[in-house]
Parts: C-alpha cells; sequence; structure tokens
C-alpha cells in the first residue's frame, strides 16, 4: 500500500544552487529538482525564499528585467506542474498594486492556487527588507492578478487536499517563523497540519542549532509537522554566507535535515504521519479550549481546496525512521540521558513513599530475573539517597519446583554484593500443601504443570512477601512491568501483579534491558554485580515456574505470549496514539522487517537484527490485542507507581482508563 494509504504525506525541501539575477537558471534548477521529488512521490515541495531570484539580490530586486524574469519563470513552473502531482511553493517578488511583496506562490496542476506575501519584514543588523518590500498587512487587497489570473492573495491561507485526509497546509516566508506569535501558529489552531516556511537566512555562528531548536519546538507547540528551507550554495558572499538549511519536524521531532554547506543542489524527503497529528489533537483538550479563545480570529482563514490525485503508485517504505524500540532512544548521548532520567524518576518516587509513610524498610522477592533486578538496584540507589542502611532492604529469593540453580545463584550473589540483607525461602512446603488442599494432581505425584501450578508459586510468593513486611515493619516493593500488564502475565491479587509500590509498573521490558545495560556502563558497581548483571541479560526470559522440559529446555516467556520487542512496539503505538490494527502492523513490517536494512532504517548492528514476516507480525499483533483487551482486571486494580515516559503508563489513575469488560472484536477485525 502507498504511504498516503497508511496516514503519511510525503513532503521535501529542496535547496537549488541560486544564481543571483538570474531567474531563467534558477527556474532550470527549481524544474530540475521539482520532478525528482515528484518522482518520489512527494506531494508538497517547498523552495526557499526568493529562490527565482536569489535572496541577496538586494536592490537589484526593485528591476524590471528581473520583475518580469521572475514572472516568466514562474509561468514556466506553473505549465510544468501539469504533469506533477505535488503542491509546490517557490518563492519571488511580485508586484501587487503599488507595492512590492516579498511572496510564495503555492502551485499545482498547472494553476497557481494562491499567493503569500510575507507578514514581517526584518530591518536590523544584516537586513533591509523594508528598504525593497512592503508587508503583508500594507495590502489593500485580497486577490492578485498573476499570470493574467485573479488568484487568492494574503497571509491567511490553508491549502486542503480533498483527497488525503488531514493534508491541510500552510505557508509564511523567514521572518514570519521567528515572530514570537508566527502567523502559522494561527493557522496551525485552524487546522493546518503542515507548516511551511520559505527562507532567506544567512548563517552565522550558532544558528544552526537555533534553527533546529525554533524549528522542532514550532512543531510541538502547534502539534503539526514543520519544514524550512533556507537559500543556499551560490548566495552572494559580499558580507554574509549561506548555509543551505532545510528541516523536516513533526510535532518536536526532527525528521530530516540537509547537508551544511554543500556547494550542490539539495533534496530532503520524509513522510509526516498525519494520524499522529490528528490522535495528538484530538486528546490535546488545552489545544481545542485556546481554539474555542480565538475563534472570531480563526474563522475568517480562507481554506483553498485541491485534489492531489492518485497516490497508489507510490511506494510504500517510509521516508522516516520507525524506532524498533520506541520506548528507548536510538542515540548513545539521548539513551544515557533517558536511562538516568528513568533511574531518577523510579528513585524519587520510591523515597517520597518512604518518607511519606515513615517506613525505612522494604520488603522484595529477588529472582534473578530482569525486573527485580532493576527494582533491586533502584532500592539500592533510593536507600543511599535517603541516608539509609543498605540492610534495611530485606530481600528474599524464593526458589520454587523450577528454579534453576545459576538463576538462584545470581540472586545470592546480587544481594551479598550490594550489601542488602539477602535471605533464602523455599516455597516449595507451602505450594505442597495448598496443592494438597486444593486436591491438586501433583501433590499426589503426578507431573501436571497446569495453570493452578504456576500460580500457586507467584501466589505464595507474594502471601509471604506481604506477611513479612507486615511482621518486619516494611512495605512490599513490586518488581512488575509495563509490558507484563499489557499483556496480563501477572497473577492476579496475592501475585506479582500486587504490592505495596511498584517502581517498574510503567517500565517496558524493552526498556529494563537497555536500563540495566546503562547502569552496568555507569561502572558503580562491585565486579560480582556486574558479572551477575551481565548473566541476567543474557539469560532466557522465564517465570520459572514448569521445570525444564526432557530435552532440558527452561520454560519461555517469549515462545508462550511472543517476543517481547515486538509487543512493547504494538503496546506503544496502540496506548500512545490508539493506531488502528493494520498501521500498527504496516509500521512494524518498517521496523522489523527485511525493508529494515534501507537508508531509512534505524541503525542496529547486524548481529542484533532480529527480522519478523507479515505472517509473524499479524500473529504476535492478534495475540497481543486479545490479551490486552481480556486483562484489562489486572491494571484496574495495580498499585501505586510512578509514572517514567512519554509513552505512557497503564494506571487507571493516570494514562489509562477502560472498561474491564470490553470485546477485543473490533481490533482483531480490523487486523
Amino acid at each position: 500500500m502507498s504511504v498516503y494509504q497508511q496516514g503519511f504525506a510525503r513532503i521535501t525541501g529542496a535547496v537549488p544552487v541560486v544564481s543571483i539575477a538570474d531567474p531563467a537558471t534558477n527556474t532550470d534548477r527549481t524544474l530540475e529538482l521539482l520532478r525528482t521529488a515528484a518522482a518520489e512521490g512527494a506531494g508538497l515541495v517547498v523552495f526557499p525564499e526568493l529562490g527565482l531570484c536569489g535572496y541577496s539580490i538586494d536592490d537589484l530586486v526593485q528591476q524590471d528585467a528581473v520583475l518580469d524574469a521572475c514572472l516568466a519563470g514562474l509561468a514556466r513552473i506553473v505549465e510544468a506542474s501539469k504533469d506533477l502531482r505535488p503542491l509546490i511553493a517557490v518563492g519571488l517578488p511580485l508586484i501587487v498594486g503599488d507595492g512590492l511583496y516579498n511572496c510564495a506562490a503555492v502551485i499545482h496542476d498547472g494553476a497557481i492556487l494562491g499567493v503569500v506575501p510575507k507578514s514581517y519584514l526584518p530591518n536590523y543588523r544584516e537586513f533591509y527588507e523594508q528598504r525593497y518590500f512592503s508587508a503583508a498587512r500594507d495590502a489593500a487587497v485580497t486577490t492578485a492578478t498573476v499570470l493574467g489570473s485573479e488568484v487568492p492573495f494574503g497571509a491567511d491561507l490553508i491549502f486542503e487536499a480533498t483527497d488525503v485526509e488531514g493534508f491541510a497546509v500552510h505557508v509564511e516566508i523567514c521572518e514570519d517563523g521567528w515572530v514570537p506569535i508566527p502567523p502559522s501558529t494561527w493557522a496551525a489552531l485552524a487546522g493546518a497540519t503542515v507548516l511551511a516556511n520559505l527562507s532567506g537566512s544567512p548563517v552565522t555562528i550558532g544558528k544552526e542549532s537555533y534553527r533546529k531548536s525554533l524549528c522542532t519546538s514550532h512543531s510541538a507547540r502547534c502539534v503539526a509537522a514543520h519544514i524550512y528551507v533556507a537559500a543556499g550554495f551560490g548566495e552572494s558572499t559580499t558580507d554574509l554566507a549561506w548555509d543551505g538549511d532545510a528541516l523536516i519536524s513533526e510535532n518536536g521531532t526532527l525528521l530530516a535535515r540537509t547537508e551544511q554547506f554543500a556547494m550542490d543542489d539539495q533534496v530532503i524527503t520524509a513522510d509526516v504521519d498525519l494520524d499522529r497529528l490528528r490522535q495528538e489533537r484530538m486528546r490535546m483538550i488545552s489545544l481545542r479550549d485556546q481554539v474555542g479563545d480565538f475563534a472570531s480570529d480563526l474563522k475568517p482563514l480562507r481554506r483553498i481546496r485541491f485534489t492531489l490525485g492518485a497516490t497508489d503508485d507510490v511506494d510504500d517504505t517510509l521516508r522516516r525512521v520507525v524506532p524498533r524500540f520506541p520506548f528507548v532512544p536510538a542515540g548513545t548521548a539521548d539513551r544515557d540521558e533517558r536511562c538516568r532520567e528513568v533511574r531518577n524518576i523510579q528513585v524519587q518516587g520510591l523515597a517520597a513513599r518512604l518518607r511519606a509513610t515513615g517506613i525505612e524498610k522494604i520488603v522484595i522477592g529477588v529472582s534473578g530475573g530482569l525486573d527485580s533486578t532493576l527494582a533491586l538496584l533502584v532500592a539500592v540507589e533510593t536507600f543511599d539517597r535517603l541516608g539509609l542502611p543498605r540492610t534495611n532492604i530485606l530481600a528474599y529469593t524464593m526458589p520454587g519446583f523450577a528454579t534453576g540453580s545459576a538463576t538462584l545463584a545470581r540472586a545470592h550473589v546480587l544481594m551479598d554484593s550490594l550489601g542488602v540483607t539477602g535471605t533464602e525461602l523455599d516455597i516449595r512446603p507451602s505450594c505442597i500443601q495448598m496443592l494438597a488442599d486444593l486436591g491438586h494432581p501433583y501433590a499426589d505425584g503426578e507431573k501436571v504443570y497446569d495453570v493452578t501450578f504456576e500460580n500457586v508459586q507467584a501466589g505464595e510468593r507474594t502471601s509471604h512477601l506481604f506477611r513479612l513486611a507486615n511482621h518486619l515493619g516494611g512495605i512490599v516493593l513490586g518488581t512488575g512491568d509495563l509490558s507484563e500488564l499489557a499483556l496480563g502475565w501477572c497473577t492476579y491479587g496475592v501475585g506479582d501483579q500486587m504490592s505495596h509500590y511498584n517502581v517498574n509498573s510503567s517500565v517496558p521490558k524493552t526498556l529494563i534491558q537497555h536500563q540495566i545495560r546503562w547502569m552496568i556502563d555507569t561502572g558503580a558497581y562491585s565486579a560480582e554485580t556486574t558479572g551477575a548483571l551481565t548473566e541476567i541479560l543474557g539469560d532466557v526470559i522465564t517465570p520459572e515456574l514448569v521445570p525444564p522440559g526432557e530435552d532440558g529446555a527452561v520454560q519461555s516467556t517469549e515462545d508462550t505470549v511472543g517476543p517481547y520487542e515486538l509487543h512493547d512496539f504494538f503496546l506503544y503505538y496502540h496506548t500512545r496514539f490508539g493506531y488502528r490494527p493494520s498501521k500498527i502492523a504496516y509500521l512494524a513490517a518498517q521496523a522489523w522487517g527485511d525493508r529494515g536494512r534501507g537508508p531509512w532504517s534505524e541503525m542496529i548492528a547486524d548481529d542484533d537484527r532480529n527480522q519478523y514476516d507479515a505472517a509473524t507480525i499479524e500473529r504476535w499483533l492478534s495475540v497481543f490485542l486479545k490479551r490486552f483487551m481480556s486483562n484489562q482486571f489486572k491494571r484496574t486494580a495495580m498499585p501505586n507507581g510512578p509514572k517514567i515516559g512519554s509513552g505512557g503508563s497503564l494506571s487507571p489513575r493516570g494514562d489509562w482508563r477502560s472498561p474491564s469488560d470490553a470485546s477485543s472484536r473490533v481490533w482483531l477485525d480490523a487486523l
């Protein structure tokens, strides 16, 4: 399927090499880049400010010969657009009435749909635009005659596609985006989803990072896609330099950027997620409130409707990175900062709970697996910061019928090397007693490993921890994670679903793995602790409730419920954005399928590149949807714990409120 059919729109920023005061040459280069972008399936192509004559043309912009040549170039672009798909925004000077305006002509399918004049003309430092141009507010008309046609004229135009839902474009020019309230802000409140800025913008020290901050933050505030295209090589270097900076952002995230100071033409392309913008705006009630506050100002904005045309010939490989691990930043520096934040939030939450209750002891079960290990490390850090002795952390490893010797040994190494009070408590006698009370065949020697057999062990562990907390004056620290809550892979009631406080409740399994890996890299732990942590990361994820089979294979959680790396992916897009199952599957194929090795894929080492075909993705997504919908009752009764990331939590007091008896049918049918 085309990317457009999956709720995306492909947009392109084009930076041609400029020939000052030579509109014919500039038009040639503009048309060449336009055809390249069109061949790639672009629905919008944006060129720099005054691109047909050059931004640094100075007084030459008032020469009739230059103005006539710009009109001739515009006519050629309009004619060429008849055979091309995209909406086009090209910069040029235009005379309207008695004024000369710095304009963007917006073109589609052989017609000029509208002309947008620049609203704010800089006249400070190196800028002297008020010497040449009139501002948008100075125009006495709302239409202009351009190439013999009467077209809408003004900064209040929104260009809205009739056949691509949510594709509504607003255009502004350079300084318009640098003022406290850009014209595009009003357009976004009025429904524009793609904000385009044609810019001249010479470069100075520090401007590159400022541009990035300006563009990404503006896209975040407006909950919109933003494309910024600045002038590049060929502009006059009389007193300035030019770097050809172009950026595409979406709701605070940078999707694509040109190479700075390139001496050749450049094109950047990205697929912006219109579904994401729609979902975010729908949820952000404060944005809707502001729309209501300024409704009388927004209603006069003019909507120019156009039909983009057939898009089914556009390829279905996204021009954007789809992270395999959406809960985990891909960049090393970002990942380190995220992991540090996760630890601080967990520690702060536990510290606040201990101070509020006046309790100075915690009771925790340590299995030697991922979840309990992270919770134990958080507890140690919390007690260190509070100035409490680590011996007040009362850790219990509780071997059951399937506990492996290696796992048990790691639990002891962790407890001993971290200096907590560690105890081994064998739960098998109490489990056998309960199984006998239930009349379960295992108590009579039969090897029946059913759900009762499993949950008796999970329940006994939690029951012991709660009674130990009563007896010793502490609180039970939960260890279960967000992924297990999503799948219902936790024993309800007196089981691993319950605790007095849970620091892992909104941390998914994939992030826990990265978190422990980051903690190792900090070098804060002894060789014994580090060795145990490394072994835990490399081991199979298992509840160790059923003894190994005759072949020695241990019980694997992922063999039963599916790969956590896929389920975390599904969870993120299902709860964070409310996407249709078909789109979640499509995104999963982009991230995890064989196409995940192209230039748009996330940079992952070859030995970390698991791949899943469409059938496998569909299979596990079906499992996810069934389990997620049928296990809401466990989340409704979940204990307190801190929300960690923007991916959300599943607490009914926080991000996720859902009836416990809803059907999964509508999602499965959609899948």
